[in-house]
């Protein structure tokens, strides 16, 4: 169960842990409007970039008519439309964090 005395950020990064999630369902557990969790996802991966024990995933959108997959996109926001066929019938992006292996001390 997520911790009520804890920041929205850090109960967005336990609830990716070992998961992954769209911004709609992170709203949804932690009960707040879609747009912020994507101000505070932001912020998490600067967290996790200073992080040597975790990374961030972001699985990318893909567009549900022609496949297109939008790998090089650098904003976490879902695309508004395919650059290949027009769609915008664009699936959301799915967040994780991943525990990395730590060195082992010599």
């Amino acid at each position: 169960m997520l911790s009520p005395e804890r920041t929205p950020r850090q109960r967005m990064m336990d609830l990716l842990t070992g998961t992954r999630l769209a911004t709609h369902q992170l709203a949804q557990m932690l009960g707040i409007p879609e747009r912020q969790v994507e101000d505070h996802l932001e912020h998490v991966v600067k967290s996790l970039a200073r992080d040597k024990t975790r990374r961030f995933i972001l699985e990318p959108s893909h567009c549900q008519d022609c496949n297109f997959v939008f790998r090089d996109r650098r904003r976490l926001t879902r695309p508004s439309r395919c650059p290949l066929c027009r769609s915008e019938d664009i699936t959301a992006p799915r967040y994780g964090i991943e525990e990395t292996e730590q060195p082992k001390p010599r």
